[in-house]
């Protein structure tokens, strides 16, 4: 109850922007209840990789009053669209979300969404390690767990757009995003859902369930670098020009470093921190667009 006090004042705050009652020089940053991106409790709190990156935003933006609050993705668009003073670290870029917010130059590379599936459904997606999402959307024999807020890239996310169903698709919203499909995969309430390396390394340890799943490369998703690249955002508002421009000048300047390569690479197993890093130094670290 009082870690809910809390954000509600924080967002009272920060919404109030419009009015004066919040500086100019305070930036919120909106972060989402979603392992290991944010780690709000446990063993790990602190640790997740996106709080480990905008820490070191932070120590360069230092003329910034920098806030935080916990918000999931329709509260980011509701108060992108209200022109709040807030910002949100690596979001995928998409038409709805450009018509509200200023984006970054690229704030952060990952490995690319796949497809988690239980052991024992292997052999249906065809007992290959990389399938074609729109052919299995196309079939229609799957039912995938599904948030139409959360993106993977505009491959994956033109897919579900085009081929995505009310019989193929299970939709869903809330907190501990991941977390819950996990158990709904558990359930068979859907035979898959999409999410990132790190997030399922992540929750599968924690749910015990690491020998129960697998996951398989999306082809779509390999065929360019589109899904693995994300952008900070601020409303779309002078302020929120503003704040990209330095928050540009500040990732030119940090994300050729291993302390902020390392960020995300804390929750990377060893088998794909090869990959990682030739896609972090061809595509990622001097990119600008």
């Amino acid at each position: 109850m009082i870690k809910k006090l809390c954000v509600l004042l924080t967002l009272i705050l920060f919404c109030g922007a419009k009015t004066g009652v919040t500086a100019d020089n305070t930036l919120t940053w909106l972060e989402a209840d979603a392992p290991p991106f944010y780690i709000f409790d446990g063993p790990y709190k602190g640790q997740g990789y996106q709080t480990l990156a905008t820490d070191q935003l932070e120590k360069e933006l230092s003329h910034y009053e920098h806030k935080h609050a916990e918000a999931n993705m329709s509260r980011h668009y509701e108060l992108f669209r209200s022109k709040a003073q807030v910002c949100a670290l690596a979001l995928y870029k998409k038409p709805e979300r450009e018509e509200i917010a200023h984006f970054s130059i690229p704030s952060f590379i990952t490995l690319p969404g796949v497809l988690v599936v239980s052991r024992e459904k292997y052999e249906e997606f065809g007992g290959v390690n990389t399938v074609s999402l729109k052919k299995l959307l196309q079939e229609g024999e799957m039912v995938f767990g599904f948030n139409k807020k959360r993106s993977f890239g505009p491959a994956v996310d033109n897919l579900f757009a085009e081929y995505g169903t009310k019989d193929n698709l299970f939709e869903y919203e809330g907190q501990e995003l991941s977390l819950n499909f996990f158990e709904m995969l558990e359930r068979g309430r859907v035979d898959a859902f999409l999410g990132l390396p790190e997030e399922i390394v992540y929750q599968a340890e924690r749910l015990g369930l690491k020998d129960n799943i697998m996951t398989l490369s999306i082809d779509e998703n390999m065929q360019n670098k589109d899904g693995w690249v994300t952008y900070a955002a601020c409303s779309k508002s002078e302020w929120g020009k503003k704040a990209i421009e330095d928050i540009n000048k500040a990732l030119i300047k940090l994300r050729p470093t291993e302390e902020y390569r390392a960020a995300y690479e804390r929750w990377l197993d060893e088998s794909s921190m090869e990959v990682y890093r030739k896609a972090y130094a061809d595509v990622f670290a001097h990119a600008v667009e």
